[in-house]
């Protein structure tokens, strides 16, 4: 019998049969609940902007597309640990990943990918639209299959992870009205490209020796001013600008509008500290940063809500 056929008979590389005891929270890690934890919050933020009448909320369907988007968004977290385990392993910050430290067998965590993206899938299409499996398909496709191996040719894959990180607030909105043919929702969707920027370039600098040394290309060899200022600065300020949008298109009542530039200007402080000091320091407060202003952010605009 093949490992394929079979993969649950061996899920350790040594052989042996784990309990499920031991098993559990490695599965859980490969779903990358914290990165899941942000995208539930931008697609219910889209789902709720999107609801034409708050009285009638359709909260079956906000479960639906949540679950859905849930199970998807962990399908590829844990196909990219799939894709990437070798690399994986060459990298601190990674090394103790279930694959990469050799917990769980690569055959059996692309089963585990395709059980849970199948899932999902099929609870979007059976409980919410076509139009939300299929943003939410398309999502796992560039995640997996262009910016993944970008990932080890240029620092422009960021771009690409940008394009798919800012569909969850699209699938939610879909999910909401059945179309995404409206001017909120792309800049909703706006938001959340130009938010990548700025918490990803964190990200790279904290942890630039270790990308280089997995083979990664995120940053250049020898990051300059320019690059740094186009992939972090400008991103953050197109940030700036489209939630002072969003906020505008939702009503433009004074308190939200306030909220929104306190955020942007708070952000913005820490964008201008890192390109400053350009310190792993540095870095590590400006991802705190993007990450507690994204929360904040997506905050405001439900509170908004008219």
């Amino acid at each position: 019998m093949s490992a394929i056929a079979a993969p649950a008979l061996e899920i350790r590389r040594s052989g042996e049969r784990s309990r499920w005891a031991d098993v559990v929270p490695d599965l859980w890690s490969l779903t990358k609940p914290e990165v899941n934890f942000l995208i539930v919050i931008a697609t219910f933020t889209g789902f709720y902007v999107a609801s034409p009448h708050l009285h009638l909320f359709p909260a079956g369907r906000l479960v639906a597309v949540l679950s859905g988007t849930l199970l998807v968004a962990s399908a590829a977290g844990a196909l990219n640990q799939f894709l990437e385990y070798g690399h994986d392993a060459r990298m601190r910050r990674t090394a103790r990943r279930p694959v990469a430290a050799g917990r769980l067998r690569p055959v059996f965590v692309l089963w585990f990918g395709i059980a849970l993206v199948t899932a999902g899938a099929s609870a979007l299409l059976s409980f919410v639209n076509a139009l939300a499996c299929g943003l939410a398909l398309i999502t796992v496709a560039i995640y997996l299959f262009i910016y993944t191996p970008l990932k080890r040719k240029s620092p422009l894959c960021t771009m690409a992870g940008a394009v798919a990180g800012a569909m969850p607030p699209l699938i939610g909105w879909a999910a909401a009205c059945g179309s995404i043919a409206s001017a909120e929702a792309w800049l909703l969707y706006s938001l959340l490209f130009f938010w990548q920027f700025p918490h990803f370039m964190a990200i790279a600098w904290m942890y630039r020796e270790d990308y280089a040394r997995a083979g990664y290309v995120v940053l250049p060899a020898r990051p300059s001013q320019r690059f740094l200022s186009w992939f972090t600065v400008v991103p953050s300020i197109g940030l700036f600008l489209t939630t002072l949008a969003v906020v505008v298109e939702n009503g433009s009542r004074m308190l939200p509008f306030f909220a929104t530039v306190i955020l942007g200007s708070g952000l913005l402080y820490y964008v201008r500290r890192q390109l400053v000091a350009g310190s792993k320091a540095a870095a590590r407060r400006l991802l705190k940063a993007t990450i507690f202003y994204l929360i904040l952010q997506m905050a405001v605009l439900i509170l908004a809500k008219q």
